[in-house]
């Protein structure tokens, strides 16, 4: 199992550089208050970097919404008065 991971990781790594060198151009982000110049493939990677967090970040507010409560719903009710 570990050997068929590594390599498919090694393809991966390898269409990564592979699309980086064929987009090498560069692009240009205007903000309000800068300008940023990056190669093609450089921004590609960024969105995707930046898409992976915050998908992990919904996921876990999401587990987290659902541990909550789950924990309020077995906590025990105070005693009637």
């Amino acid at each position: 199992m570990r050997p068929l991971v590594i390599s498919i990781f090694a393809v991966f790594i390898v269409a990564g550089v592979v699309l980086g060198a064929l987009n090498a151009d560069l692009v240009t982000y205007d903000f309000v208050f800068t300008q940023v110049h990056l190669p093609k493939g450089a921004a590609l990677l960024g969105a995707l970097v930046i898409g992976w967090l915050l998908g992990g970040l919904a996921a876990w507010a999401g587990m987290q919404s659902r541990h909550r409560r789950r924990r309020d719903a077995t906590k025990p009710l105070p005693p009637a008065s």
